[in-house]
Parts: structure tokens; sequence; C-alpha cells
């Protein structure tokens, strides 16, 4: 398996806001010559929304499944000061530092259910991924998914593990089931979904799921609203995908009822 490591990049253009996402993400260039869709770490849903979008990202692609290259993006403190728009000047300075990158998939389409049909094994393994890490935006008012060289590539996982939110009872939640899984626009197709667990709850090893959460930068950690130190934090975000992987059941069992009541 893969090493778990992401590449960092420098900032070096800020070219267009991306006005379609809540959390105001733009295309930017860095100093490898790559452009990104960057999400800001000052953005309105806050950083949890990046911990969320590196976490359920590089599941993802431990997973085997197909998502552009994330990297950490870092923004100088200088970047941006010629900004005439007031609101994204605020972002970019409340920005500075560390924040996340996606490779920008050029020509890349909106994924359409109507025109393009996904297989039924690769569609059990997205609603069993989305299942798994709560994910409630992959729905048919919003994919969040590419059509990229023929292939289907995931995008936006910035509204996964909503436990995160409240950060309490989280033992609790990562063993419950997830509702909003009938509303995944890939339900009905997702007839492997059995099989896709026996698979895929077995790649994700602890050792996997650990060294993905190693990649949560120190500073993404820092928050004033509870009293655990950053490692503690760490240690629940692992914990609660360990636990939740161990007990796979029940979102698995919540998914195929939900997706009975669709045939």
């Amino acid at each position: 398996m893969q090493s778990t490591s992401l590449r960092t990049v420098n900032v070096t253009r800020y070219i267009q806001p991306l006005r379609e996402g809540g959390s105001l993400p733009a295309l930017a260039e860095a100093d490898d010559d790559f452009k990104y869709v960057l999400k800001f770490k000052g953005n309105g849903h806050g950083i949890k929304s990046l911990i969320a979008e590196l976490i359920g990202g590089e599941i993802a692609r431990a997973l085997g499944l197909k998502l552009p290259e994330l990297v950490f993006a870092n923004l100088d403190e200088a970047f941006g000061r010629t900004e005439a728009d007031e609101e994204i000047q605020d972002l970019l300075k409340a920005s500075q530092g560390l924040n996340l990158g996606l490779h920008f998939l050029s020509g890349a389409i909106n994924f359409d259910p109507v025109v393009t049909k996904v297989d039924s094994k690769l569609a059990s393994q997205i609603v069993w991924l989305d299942a798994f890490i709560t994910n409630i935006d992959r729905s048919a008012k919003n994919t969040n998914m590419l059509i990229w060289n023929k292939e289907l590539w995931l995008i936006d996982h910035g509204s996964c593990l909503n436990f995160q939110y409240t950060w309490t009872d989280w033992e609790a939640k990562a063993k419950s089931p997830f509702a909003y899984i009938k509303e995944h626009v890939l339900l009905n197709k997702a007839n492997q979904l059995k099989d896709v667990d026996s698979e895929f709850s077995k790649l994700l090893t602890d050792e996997k799921l650990k060294s993905i959460v190693e990649l949560i930068p120190d500073e993404w950690l820092m928050w004033e609203d509870s009293e655990e130190t950053r490692e503690q934090r760490r240690e629940i975000y692992f914990k609660f995908l360990s636990i939740r992987n161990k007990h796979s059941e029940l979102f698995l069992n919540e998914a195929e009822n939900a997706r009975k009541t669709l045939i």
C-alpha cells in the first residue's frame, strides 16, 4: 500500500473565486506551476471543514477511488494585499499559513447521473465510503463528482465527519448508522455493498487510518472550543474512524434498508 503523505506548495497567484462554493474556494496557481482549487482555513465553515476534506479525501484514495491530488498550500502573510475585493482580502488574511489545495482537473465536467451510467461495483464503493465518513454532500442536487478523461473522480469532502462540530459523544456517533445515505445519488445502483464492505473494512487497517490522521497539521488542531491537546484531538479522530470501521454493519444495514425503498 502506498505511503500516506502530501506535498506542500506555495501559492503564487490568486486567479478567481469559485462562487458556487459556500466557503469561497478559489482557483489559484502555485510555485510548481500547477493550478489548484484552494480551500481556505479562514472560510466561514472553519478549519474543521479542511480536516474533513483532508481525511475524507485521503480515505477515498486509500480505498483506490479516483480523487485529484491533495496538497498543503501555504499562503504567505503578504499574499492578497492587492486584492480589490474586501471579502476576499479578509479571507486571505485569515488564511495565512497552511491551507488545502485540490489539483485542478482542466476540462472536467460535472457528473450527471442521467448522462453517465456508473457500474454497480463503483457505485457501491462510493456509497460505502460516504456512509463511513458520514458525507452528507453527494446528492442528486450536488453530486461532488466529476468526469475527467472518461473516468469518475470524487471531489469536495468538506461536509463529512459531522461529529467534529459538536465534539461530544463521539464514540456513540462512531457506532451510529447514517440516515442521510438515503439521499445518495448512487444508492439505487449500489447492489454490491456487502462485498465492498468485506473488502474496504480490511483495507482500512488501524495503521492506515492512523497514518491519514497523522497528516492533520498541528496548526489545524489549535481550537479554542475544547480543552484537549492537539494530540488528544488527533487521537479522537483516529478512534472515531477505527471504531466506525469495526462496526461497519451499522451503516451498511442502514444503506441496504434505504436502498430497498428505492427498488
